[in-house]
Parts: C-alpha cells; structure tokens; sequence
C-alpha cells in the first residue's frame, strides 16, 4: 500500500511538473510582448529627454566668430522669436566701410576700384568689394572692404566719409565743379580780367568741360592754368557777357 501510495504521488508530482513547465514556458512567451513594449516606452522617454538636453543647449547661443559683443538688443528672461536678432559680435580688427552714393553717380563704380575712406582719426585705403543692386532713399549701399591696417579708436558704427576713385587723369586742367553745367558739354562761366585780387570784372568765355568727380571737372578748352573764374550761380547774369565785381 505504501509503495502504490508513493508511485500515485510520484505520477502527480510528474504530472504537476509538466504543468508548470508549460505554465513557465508560457509565462516567458507573455513576458517578451509586454517587456518590449516597456522597452519602447523607455527609448521613447530616453528620446525625449535626449531631445530636450539638445533645445537646453541650444538655448545657450555662442558667436562663430571671435570678437566684441557691441549691441545686445534682448534683455533677460524675455521671449524671443526663431531667426530674432539677439546679439551682435564685430571683430575690431575686420572692419568695412558703407559708403552711400548717390544713384546718379553710381554708374561708374565698379568692384574693385580704389577708395579712402576718412575715419575722422585717419584716412585707410580700400577696394569696392560689393555693390547693393537696389536704391534706398537715392542712394546706393556700396561695400569697401580696408586694406591696410586700421587707426585708432576704429570701431564698429563708426561714422566715416569714402571716396572712390572712378578714374585718374594726369596732366589735365581742371577747376572745381561749377554750380551749373554737366560733364561733357560746353558752358559760359565767367573769367576774372586779372588775378582774384586786383580783378574789377569778368567776362563770359566758352568752356568745353570733360570728365567730373565730386567737387571738380576737367576743362578739355576755353580755360588756361592760372585763370580765375566764378563757380557760383550766375543764372541771373545770363544775358550778360561781362559783369563788375565788387
């Protein structure tokens, strides 16, 4: 009896231990679904976060270029938009010059062309590196790029004066340029009987101007090396031929 009692326990216990067996192997089917499933759910957290480290430390904008900060238009804490301008560098020792022609004297500059530029501490020499294709307010935008080293107390939004040179005629007569008349064409301008000094009239002759620059012109016939003459607006004089200078 005992041995029949102990082989019916030993069938259940045989018996049970199959069950469990495929109770346990079914247990590790179930487990890999829902093990993935929290995998993906921790890559996902693991993005996010990854995500989130990257906007914080873009957050913290750096210059690409080494310089001085010279305008900070934002103050702290305030909200700014995408593309915004936040922050200005310059490098005090990369500087150009914006010059602003006049559209009707801009027809002549071309890249490259010499120009000084007056920095009210010195004058530097450049070349035309860029010139704007649109007119603001009648004038054109036109980038000097310095070529030899900067004066002192240069900076950025510093206020300057440029000069390009369009053209350089040598040994030519020239005068400044008269209140009337327009290159390459022929004028009446009255000419001093004498030096500025001792000058009691002048005449009107004929002048035949050729090229101008900013403030003179040159004179191509009717004027000598060491003539006098009226520049100013005689417009009123027009129907005469000799005025009294007093």
């Amino acid at each position: 009896m005992q041995f029949k009692l102990s082989k019916v326990s030993a069938e259940e216990a045989a018996t049970r231990h199959v069950i469990e067996q495929k109770r346990f192997a079914f247990a590790q089917e179930s487990i890999k679904p829902q093990l993935a499933v929290q995998e993906a759910e921790v890559e996902r957290l693991a993005s996010m976060s990854r995500l989130r480290n990257e906007e914080l430390e873009a957050l913290r904008v750096r210059a690409s270029m080494t310089g001085v900060l010279s305008a900070l238009p934002v103050e702290v804490g305030a909200q700014v938009q995408p593309g915004q301008n936040i922050a200005r560098v310059a490098d005090p020792t990369k500087l150009k010059a914006e010059v602003r022609i006049a559209e009707t004297q801009a027809k002549d500059i071309a890249i490259g062309q010499l120009a000084s530029i007056d920095t009210r501490n010195g004058i530097v020499e450049g070349r035309v590196a860029r010139i704007d294709p649109a007119v603001q307010n009648g004038t054109v935008l036109v980038d000097v790029t310095i070529v030899n080293a900067l004066p002192r107390g240069a900076r950025p939004d510093l206020s300057v004066d440029g000069t390009i040179e369009l053209e350089r005629l040598d040994d030519v007569i020239y005068v400044g340029r008269p209140a009337f008349g327009q290159e390459k064409s022929t004028v009446g301008i009255f000419k001093t009987n004498g030096d500025k000094l001792t000058s009691t009239e002048a005449s009107r002759v004929q002048v035949q101007l050729g090229r101008s620059s900013v403030n003179t012109i040159e004179i191509l016939g009717g004027l000598q090396p060491g003539d006098w003459v009226i520049l100013s607006d005689t417009s009123p004089y027009d129907s005469n031929d000799r005025i009294r200078l007093n």
